[in-house]
Parts: C-alpha cells; structure tokens; sequence
C-alpha cells in the first residue's frame, strides 16, 4: 500500500482527494491544521493529525508522525493548502504579505524539503503542489494569492530540474474556478483582519460586493467552475501514471487563460482580465 501525505483536507479539494485516494488503496495521511477537523476525519475512518504551514514546529511534527506512520518511506505529497486575501495590491501590508507567503509558499516548501530525504533514500517518490490558475495569470483583487502562485510555479519547476536523473517526480496541479471549497468563505476573516478598507480608496467596492460574496452563505458559482473531484482526477493521474505530466491545467477556465498568456498581446490579457 503506497502512503500519501496531503495537506489541507478540512474540506473542499483536501477532502475529495482524501476520500478517493483513500478507496483508490493508497494509506492516506489526511492533515489538517485544525483539531477538530482532524476528529471528523478520524470519525469517518481516515488517519489525521494536524500540520500547520504557518507553523515549522507543526510542519516537523508532522512530518516526523508520517514517516513513523510509514516506517520511513513516504510514497507523496499533495500540498494542498492555502489561504486568500482578496483586496487591492495598495491596501496589502507588509503583515499580509509575510502571513500569505508563509502559508502558501514557505510552508509548502519546507514539507517537501523534510521529506525529501526520505525519497532520495529510497530514489522514488511523487510531489505534486496545488498551484492556481492564478499562478500564471492575474486579475483584479488576487494580488496576494496570485504573487504566492507565481512563486510557487518558479519554485517547483527548479525543484523538478534539480531532481531530474532520480525517480522522484514532481508536477502542478493549475485548477481554475473550483467550487465546493472553503477558500473564499475564510477569505472574509482575513480581509476584515488585514485590510484597512475604511481609509482605502477602494472602501465601497469592498462594502458593496467583495464583503457581501464572501459573507454569503450560498455563494453564486463562477462561471465554468468544476467540483474538487476534477482536481483529484488530474492528482490520481500524477501519483499513478508511470510518466506523470508537469503540468494540469483544471476547467476550461484555465485553458483559456493559459492560451491568452502564450498568444495574445499583453494589452488584451489586460483588458480580458479587468472584467473578473
């Protein structure tokens, strides 16, 4: 039975990939950073613990748990979570600069570090870090989330290079519009504990619609958004073919965008992406 570490599995793409790994026959280890979600993925029989990216301690802990689970031999990766804040480039301090790059970069990077070792050892071994759509594009609002992406993107294609010549494989996940996760619903807590909106210009944009689509409980679905399970079906694809590809791109939306970046001119990506 071939183990398989993922992050972020409270709800929405962690969750679905959980779930069906876990049928498909792999040993998954399910985290979450909260402890009570950890409880509910243990009530429907899956193993949990908790791993924090915005703690290195948790990370360690985390770590180390799996690897004791394994015997050592850890098969995957999936990094899988994150957090947003959407709000202008103008309003992000440095505070919410530093909190969104340690969840989604730096955390995700330092559990592929501390599991590194144990593939090299073995010479095998899969990662496979959930990028975005918005790791290659940008629209208005995602500055945040998207700098972390584009980060993310740079990080692991080198990763990948570095480790050509072994059996470890490495590869992205660029979902667009996923519906059915928690990311947005969250994203509210973080504007109101990060974004000044009172003294920013962009005050009655963030009153009259970002804060009320956060704060929905039945938010509208974006156009052309797919469910968590086209996530999961592009990550089985990645764990298990014996040539996983670089790079899956997930719904029509990020087909499109990855078209617009390679061929269109620059000026009509921008006037295309004003209108998100």
């Amino acid at each position: 039975m071939k183990s398989l570490l993922i992050t972020g599995c409270s709800s929405g793409i962690g969750l679905d990939a959980a779930r069906t790994l876990s049928r498909r026959g792999w040993r998954v280890l399910a985290t979450c950073r909260r402890k009570e979600d950890g409880e509910r993925l243990r009530e429907e029989g899956l193993e949990s613990f908790p791993l924090d990216y915005g703690d290195s301690a948790s990370i360690e802990s985390a770590v180390d748990e799996a690897l004791s689970r394994c015997d050592g031999a850890l098969d995957a990766v999936f990094n899988n979570g994150a957090l947003a804040i959407p709000a202008a480039v103008e309003d992000l301090g440095r505070d919410a600069l530093e909190t969104i790059f340690q969840v989604n970069l730096f955390g995700p990077h330092e559990l592929v570090r501390r599991v590194l070792p144990s593939m090299r050892a073995r010479n095998r071994g899969r990662i496979v870090n959930c990028s975005s759509v918005l790791g290659f594009a940008a629209i208005p609002f995602s500055g945040a989330y998207s700098a972390t992406k584009h980060a993310m993107e740079g990080l692991t294609d080198t990763l990948r290079l570095e480790l050509r010549g072994t059996d470890i494989k490495v590869s992205l996940i660029l979902p667009g519009p996923i519906h059915g996760t928690a990311l947005h619903g969250k994203a509210l807590a973080h504007i109101e504990r990060w974004i000044d909106d009172n003294d920013s210009v962009w005050r009655d944009f963030y009153e009259s619609k970002m804060k009320p689509r956060m704060s929905s409980a039945n938010p509208s679905r974006a156009p052309f958004s797919l469910g968590p399970e086209a996530v999961t079906a592009r990550l089985v694809h990645a764990l298990e073919s014996p040539r996983p590809r670089t790079r899956y791109y997930v719904t029509s939306m990020a087909w499109f965008a990855r078209l617009m970046r390679t061929f269109a001119p620059p000026r009509v990506r921008d006037a295309v992406a004003a209108r998100f």
